[in-house]
């Protein structure tokens, strides 16, 4: 009989310690906040908002910052059911649309991300001084890997940190979240666009590489 309480005992406590493993969490399905980026190993920085709804599957991001010596002002809105971005210059009137690879977005957990550890934000020597933490991490098509950073409780996203061979290290924070939408027009492309033409390339953007693409396009312009 003693046997089996122990037995007992020892599966309840295994199922607690499994129960407790942290899994790749889900994000709140609407949120809007802050963003900074670097990207293409520091020859962009940037700083904006960004809105995303995972119930429709869009995004819009938008960037102020300096890329090479140039300034700019740009928004990406990103329509991940569609496959499609929109790079939009308010001060132009420009409007250009592009395919968009959606394996990944790094605003999500993937399913098959690995967790790499907890830790506190800030301190835990009292309570409200810090944040307890799950960084995961991963792999990433073209010998790439991830890494990123959520809130235990929420699954807020922090930070997300991106390596590839080709275009180096990408970095991006996040804070001031809102859970819910602050404005429902984010997700609507604006007037100008509806004359764009989605531009031919030999392989769709990424969320990454859509963000890199402006350090390139002021380079270009310098």
């Amino acid at each position: 009989m003693d046997f089996i309480r122990v037995l007992s005992c020892l599966s309840l406590l295994l199922a607690a310690a499994v129960g407790q493993h942290p899994k790749p969490c889900v994000v709140p399905p609407l949120m809007s906040g802050g963003m900074s980026i670097m990207a293409a190993n520091g020859l962009i920085m940037s700083t904006g908002t960004i809105s995303y709804d995972a119930f429709g599957q869009r995004m819009r991001i938008r960037n102020y910052g300096l890329a090479g010596n140039q300034t700019f002002a740009v928004e990406q809105l990103m329509l991940f059911k569609e496959k499609v971005y929109y790079e939009i210059e308010w001060s132009k009137f420009s409007c250009k649309k592009k395919a968009l690879d959606t394996t990944f977005i790094p605003i999500q957990v993937p399913s098959d991300a690995k967790l790499m550890g907890h830790a506190i934000l800030g301190s835990s020597s009292s309570w409200g001084m810090g944040v307890l933490v799950n960084t995961w991490y991963g792999d990433l098509p073209l010998n790439g890997r991830y890494t990123s950073v959520f809130t235990e409780t929420g699954c807020i996203p922090l930070t997300f940190t991106v390596y590839t061979p080709a275009s180096g290290w990408t970095i991006i924070s996040t804070f001031n979240w809102v859970v819910g939408t602050t404005n429902p027009m984010d997700y609507t492309p604006p007037f100008f666009c509806a004359m764009a033409k989605l531009e031919e390339t030999e392989t769709p953007d990424t969320v990454i590489t859509a963000l890199e693409s402006l350090a390139m396009k002021t380079k270009k312009e310098e």
